[in-house]
């Protein structure tokens, strides 16, 4: 599916409006979603920052968008005279986009013969100029990507390498994550193992760089995740809770806190800085 995009603007004279309960609403700004098709609307509420949709579904080419943004303007308060003129700017700038003949083109790049058992993942780094490959055969290979050259072979696992991932932004450092319990850092550069990190008592199916690159997170069979200190390599926390196995975790953009979803269907935050 196509991702949404959104692009943000400002509304000169933001407006303020009687909400529910005669509440005062200020407009902060405008945000234009291509796909599908609306304008978001920031606004604050009682000190609360708070989003409301527009929907434009029905948006063509030969719309009348003056005549479309008064209709939206009788029934949004927030949307004063004062940012009229700038909604149908941003609406003009939608109706634009759905005019657009999209041409893209995609070919086969190439196929690489990689392991010699079966894949179980692949990442890229953040540029994308390498990816590496997990594998049943117990290793993670790293790969050029333009040239489609074998860079290293990351040996050491006694079991299948089953989750990877580069350090992105970064992408000087990998971990790999397998099935002999263990965890392992890589340099991107050398293919040297920097750690071993263990203590699960089951396999790592998923694991997670922050991304600061100061932690990696690992989730297990054994119901846990743990959180280990790059540098140090030593375990920072054990998060206990679940009780199945972890499948799936993922860090927040600042760090301070993570999400797990386990087979006992349930999702759980944690505070990274206390375990909690």
């Amino acid at each position: 599916g196509r991702a949404a995009r959104a692009r943000r603007g400002r509304c000169h004279g933001s407006g303020r409006a009687r909400g529910p309960g005669r509440r005062t609403m200020a407009l902060r700004r405008l945000l234009l979603r291509y796909f599908p098709p609306g304008i978001i609307l920031e606004y604050e509420e009682g000190g609360e920052s708070k989003t409301r949709p527009i929907d434009l579904l029905d948006l063509k080419p030969d719309t009348d968008v003056t005549a479309l943004v008064e209709e939206i303007q009788k029934g949004e308060p927030l949307i004063t005279a004062a940012c009229v003129e700038y909604v149908i700017l941003l609406v003009r700038r939608l109706q634009q986009k759905l005019g657009e003949k999209e041409n893209h083109k995609f070919s086969l790049f190439k196929v690489l013969r990689t392991h010699l058992l079966p894949l179980t993942n692949a990442a890229f780094n953040k540029s994308g100029s390498r990816f590496i490959t997990g594998s049943y055969d117990r290793t993670c290979k790293l790969w050029d990507t333009a040239s489609g050259e074998e860079l290293h072979t990351l040996e050491g696992h006694k079991n299948v390498v089953y989750a990877i991932a580069f350090n992105n932004p970064y992408g000087d450092k990998i971990a790999t994550g397998s099935f002999d319990k263990t965890c392992k850092l890589w340099s991107t550069e050398t293919g040297k193992c920097y750690h071993t990190f263990r203590g699960h008592s089951a396999e790592i199916v998923c694991l997670s760089f922050n991304l600061q690159s100061t932690v990696v997170a690992t989730g297990s069979m054994d119901t846990t995740a743990k959180l280990w200190d790059i540098e140090k390599g030593e375990e920072v926390a054990t998060l206990r809770g679940h009780s199945a196995e972890i499948i799936a975790l993922s860090f927040n953009t600042t760090g301070d806190k993570m999400i797990t979803g386990s087979f006992d269907h349930t999702v759980a935050v944690w505070d990274v800085g206390t375990g909690r």
